[in-house]
This record gives C-alpha cells, sequence and structure tokens, in this order.
C-alpha cells in the first residue's frame, strides 16, 4: 500500500540539505545514505549517490526513471549463490 497523497512523498530532509550542498559547490562525489526508504524525487536526477546495502556501499546515479522509487530498491541486500540439488552439485565440480 502506498503513502497518502495527503502527506507526499517520504524524503529525508537532511538528504535534501546534502543534495542541495553538492549542487552549490559542485562537488561530483557520491552521497552517503542510509535511508532505504527514502523516496526518489526529481531533484535527485544527475547525482551520484552510495546506498547502505547493511555491509557495503552500492553506488547508484539517479536518472528520470528512477523518479518515485525508493533508493532500496537499487542496492540489493542478498547475494544469489547457486540454487541446490543435483544440478547445482555436479555444475560445481
Amino acid at each position: 500500500m502506498g503513502r497518502s497523497l495527503k502527506k507526499g512523498p517520504y524524503v529525508v530532509e537532511r538528504l535534501l540539505e546534502k543534495v542541495a550542498k553538492s549542487e552549490n559547490t559542485g562537488n561530483r562525489e557520491p552521497i552517503k545514505l542510509w535511508a532505504r526508504a527514502c523516496t526518489i524525487v526529481p531533484e535527485f536526477v544527475g547525482k551520484n549517490f552510495a546506498i547502505h546495502n547493511g555491509k557495503t556501499f552500492v553506488k547508484l546515479y539517479v536518472t528520470e526513471d528512477m523518479v518515485g522509487h525508493k533508493f532500496g530498491e537499487f542496492a540489493p541486500t542478498r547475494t544469489f549463490r547457486m540454487h541446490g540439488g543435483k544440478a547445482g552439485k555436479s555444475a560445481k565440480k
């Protein structure tokens, strides 16, 4: 279920300040971000972010297609190893 239109998108105020500051200084360095639930707004388009996935930071360049999505969607927290079963064991050798 989505967030109420009356409330608007969930955006961390501190993140908006960091984006405005990087825009004013012309800094191209990625902005570190721990708020995976934060919604991507149009002000973030064209910026570099480093999203924490619980272990490391995943680099992300925001494009127009990403507006409205959450940052956490672009930084997976689990790494796929392999499916089990006989086929997986024989391929491993």
